[in-house]
């Protein structure tokens, strides 16, 4: 308590008692004395904590609106892709119903969808990664066996499954066979 009698008081609170004490009727200009001052400098301090509390308030509803947000920018980041996709998850179950026998309309659907499939994956920059006759790049392509061949070494001779990278990063690296060292 002394430490705040001690303390210095900002000079607009001075002079705002002073003021106070001069409209009052009859009344000498007196200096505020230490009770006041210490009224005052204590009212100034809660309002200072009040004013910190609603900053931390502000804060913490501030961090949690962005993780909010967040959530569901990670929740429905695909959800473009997922509508594009379903046409043709539905061309193919039309595909699987056809029950006429002909062979020929069935690999023509078949086709379509398949096209339709690539036209999604190129909205999407869904790239294919298919390595034949390349060097073998560890990025890209993963090596499961090596064989004889007249090629260079380390040359993908054989994919036995397309890679596939989404943007320019690789989502799956291609498997595939390369010619051995002579």
């Amino acid at each position: 308590m002394e430490d705040i009698m001690n303390q210095e008081v900002n000079p607009e609170t001075q002079e705002e008692l002073a003021n106070q004490a001069v409209e009052q009727e009859g009344a000498e200009v007196a200096a505020p004395t230490t009770d006041e001052l210490l009224t005052q400098a204590l009212a100034d301090l809660e309002k200072a904590r009040q004013d910190i509390l609603y900053v931390r308030a502000e804060a913490e509803n501030a961090r949690r609106r962005a993780l909010e947000e967040n959530e569901k920018a990670r929740k429905f980041a695909v959800e473009k892709f997922a509508r594009e996709i379903i046409s043709v998850k539905d061309a193919m179950d039309m595909a699987l119903l056809d029950q006429s026998g002909n062979f020929e309309g069935l690999k023509m659907g078949v086709d379509l969808t398949a096209k339709q499939l690539v036209t999604v994956f190129e909205k999407f920059e869904l790239r294919e990664i298919n390595p034949m006759g390349e060097k073998l790049d560890p990025n890209k392509h993963q090596a499961i066996s090596t064989v004889p061949s007249e090629e260079d070494a380390n040359t993908v001779v054989q994919v036995m499954q397309k890679g596939y990278e989404l943007s320019g990063r690789t989502i799956r690296p291609a498997m595939v066979v390369v010619a051995a060292a002579k």
